[in-house]
C-alpha cells in the first residue's frame, strides 16, 4: 500500500507547490496593460449583458465570461481578476500528470515538475490574460488525441472534441495549435516508413457510434454559438468568428510592433530559443530528447514530439512575437524533459549520479528563478519575460484616489482627466469612478477643473497653465517604456490625505509656482 500511496503523495506535493508559487502574494505585482484591457471589457459586458465579439481584439469570447463570472462574485480587484489565469495554470501542472498513461508515471511526474517551476508558465500564469487556458485547453486536446489513437474511448473523444471547442473559444492561435497536431500525424506516417517506431501501436478501434459522434460535435457548435453571438444576443458575432482569422493572419504576419527582428537568421528566428536558453533549462532539454525521438521510439512520444517542433518552428516563423507565447511552446518540452529523464535512468545506469544531480541542479536553478523572477523582479525591464509591464509607482497616482474614495463613497464621483496616450490599465483600476476622461488624442479642456489631472511630465507647462487653484504634484512612471508622468491632486480634496505620516511629499502649485510642503 505505501508504494501506492508514495506516487499520490508526490503528485500532491507537485500541485500544492505549482498552486503556491501562483498564488503567494498575487496582487505584488500591478496590473499589466492588457490585463487592464481584459478587465475593461469585461465592465462593458456589464453594462451590455453580454460579450460583443470583435475580430479585431484576435480573442475569443470564453475568457472574457470567466472574467464577468470571477469579478462578480468576488469583486472588482486583482485577485478575481487573475483566478482564472492561475487556476487554468495550476490546471495544466495536474494535465501533465495524465499523460503518465502514455510515458510512464515518473516521467509525467518529472514532467509536471518542471511546468510547476517554469519560470514562464508562473510568470504568465499570474497575469490575466488567455495563454494559460490556451496552454489547458491545448494539452486537454493532445491528450485526448492520443487516448484515442491508444484506446478509442468515448472519454477520450469527449476530451478531443471539448480542447478544440476551447481553442476555438479563446485565440486565434489556435489555427496553428491545430494545425500542427494534423501536420504531425502526417509527418510521422511518412516517417515511419523512414524509421518505424518501436514498439509498433496499431490505431485503436472506437468504442464510440457515429450517432455518440454527431452528439459531441452538436455540443460544441452549439457552444460556439452560444459564446460567439453573446449568448445569443448579438449574432452578428457569429460570421465575424470566421473574419477574425483573416485579420489575424494579417497580424501575425505585419508583426504589429512585436517583432524581434534581433533574432532573425534566414525565414527563421530564434527568439523562442532564447528565451528557453535563459529561462527554460528543463525545456531545453526536453526540446533535445524531442529530437532523438526521429530516431526509433515510442510513436506516441514520436507524435508528440512531433507537434511541439511543429508549434515552435510555426512561431519562429510567424514576425508577431510576445514573450507570454512561450507557454503555449514549452509544455510538451518540458513533458520530455521528463521522459529524457526515464530513459537515461534506466538505459545507462552508470550515470545515474552525475545525470541525479544535473537534473536537481536544474530544478532548483529553475525553482530560484521562478521565484527571483516573480517575487523580486517582476517589473525590471531587464528581465526579457517583463513586457509592457505596469511599474510599481503607479500607486503614486492610485493610492491617494482610491484610499480617498474609500474614504468617503462620494468621492467616486470625482471629476479627473487623464492626458495619456497609453493610459491601460487605469481605465480598469478606476472603473467605479463614474467621471474620468480619457484624453489620448483629443484635446483636453481648457481651463482643467479636474479632481485629480494626469499627463505626462513634459506637458507640465501646458496642465498648470490651465488649472485655478492650487493642486498638490508628484511625479510617476507608468512604464518603463514611457516617459515619466506627472499628477496633479487638487489640494482642497486631497491635503487631509497627503498631511498623513507615510503619503509621501508633494509639491504645491498655483497654478505654475512649486513650493515644498
Amino acid at each position: 500500500m505505501g508504494w501506492i500511496l508514495f506516487p499520490m503523495i508526490v503528485e500532491i506535493l507537485i500541485l500544492i507547490l505549482a498552486a503556491l508559487l501562483r498564488l503567494w502574494a498575487l496582487d505584488l505585482k500591478p496590473a499589466h496593460f492588457d490585463e487592464g484591457i481584459n478587465g475593461w471589457f469585461v465592465d462593458q459586458m456589464r453594462d451590455a449583458g453580454f460579450y460583443r465579439y470583435d475580430p479585431e481584439n484576435y480573442h475569443g469570447p470564453l475568457y472574457f465570461y470567466l472574467l464577468f463570472l470571477f469579478l462578480t462574485l468576488l469583486g472588482r480587484n486583482l485577485w478575481a481578476l487573475r483566478l482564472p489565469s492561475i487556476l487554468s495554470s495550476i490546471a495544466s501542472v495536474w494535465m501533465s500528470l495524465k499523460f503518465q498513461r502514455f510515458f510512464g508515471g515518473n516521467a509525467a511526474r518529472l514532467g509536471a515538475l518542471a511546468l510547476a517551476v517554469s519560470p514562464a508558465a508562473v510568470f504568465y500564469g499570474r497575469y490575466a490574460i488567455h495563454e494559460s487556458l490556451v496552454v489547458l485547453s491545448m494539452m486537454i486536446t493532445a491528450w485526448g488525441v492520443m487516448g484515442l489513437w491508444q484506446s478509442g474511448g468515448k472519454r477520450e473523444l469527449a476530451a478531443t472534441v471539448t480542447g478544440v471547442t476551447l481553442l476555438l473559444l479563446l485565440k486565434e492561435t489556435a489555427a496553428i495549435h491545430l494545425g500542427c497536431l494534423v501536420l504531425a500525424a502526417l509527418s510521422l506516417f511518412l516517417w515511419q516508413k523512414v524509421v518505424p517506431s518501436r514498439p509498433l501501436l496499431p490505431m485503436a478501434k472506437p468504442s464510440w457510434s457515429r450517432r455518440e459522434l454527431y452528439w459531441y460535435l452538436g455540443l460544441s457548435l452549439l457552444t460556439l454559438l452560444f459564446f460567439y453571438s453573446g449568448t445569443f444576443l448579438n449574432w452578428g458575432g457569429v460570421p465575424d468568428f470566421a473574419k477574425a482569422y483573416i485579420k489575424w493572419f494579417h497580424t501575425g504576419t505585419s508583426a504589429g510592433g512585436h517583432v524581434k527582428s534581433d533574432y532573425q537568421i534566414g525565414p527563421l528566428n530564434y527568439y523562442w530559443l532564447s528565451l528557453m536558453w535563459h529561462y527554460e533549462w528543463l525545456a531545453l532539454l526536453g526540446l533535445v530528447y524531442a529530437v532523438r525521438l526521429a530516431f526509433p521510439a515510442p510513436p506516441l512520444q514520436r507524435y508528440l514530439a512531433i507537434y511541439g517542433l511543429g508549434v515552435l518552428i510555426a512561431y519562429s516563423i510567424v514576425p508577431y512575437k510576445t514573450p507570454w507565447c512561450i507557454i503555449s511552446i514549452i509544455w510538451p518540452f518540458s513533458i520530455f524533459f521528463g521522459c529524457a529523464v526515464q530513459e537515461i535512468w534506466h538505459k545507462y545506469q552508470g550515470l545515474r549520479p552525475l545525470f541525479l544531480i544535473l537534473c536537481s541542479g536544474l530544478l532548483v536553478a529553475s525553482l530560484v528563478k521562478t521565484i527571483s523572477l516573480n517575487f523580486q523582479h517582476f517589473s525590471d525591464p531587464l528581465e526579457r519575460y517583463v513586457y509592457v509591464q505596469t511599474l510599481p509607482g503607479i500607486t503614486v497616482l492610485t493610492a491617494p484616489v482610491l484610499g480617498v474614495a474609500e474614504r468617503d463613497p462620494r468621492n467616486y464621483a470625482m471629476n479627473a482627466q487623464i492626458i495619456l496616450e497609453s493610459y491601460y490599465p487605469l481605465p480598469w483600476i478606476f472603473g467605479d469612478f463614474t467621471r474620468i476622461g480619457y484624453y489620448e488624442k483629443e484635446p483636453p479642456p481648457n481651463p482643467l477643473k479636474g479632481d485629480f489631472i494626469v499627463a505626462l511630465t513634459s506637458q507640465q507647462k501646458m496642465v498648470e497653465s490651465r488649472i485655478k487653484e492650487p493642486y498638490l504634484r508628484r511625479r510617476f512612471h507608468l512604464r518603463d517604456s514611457m516617459d515619466e508622468c506627472t499628477v496633479w491632486f487638487r489640494e482642497s480634496l486631497f491635503d487631509q490625505w497627503f498631511r498623513e505620516p507615510g503619503h509621501g511629499k508633494v509639491e504645491r502649485v498655483f497654478p505654475s509656482t512649486p513650493k515644498e510642503k
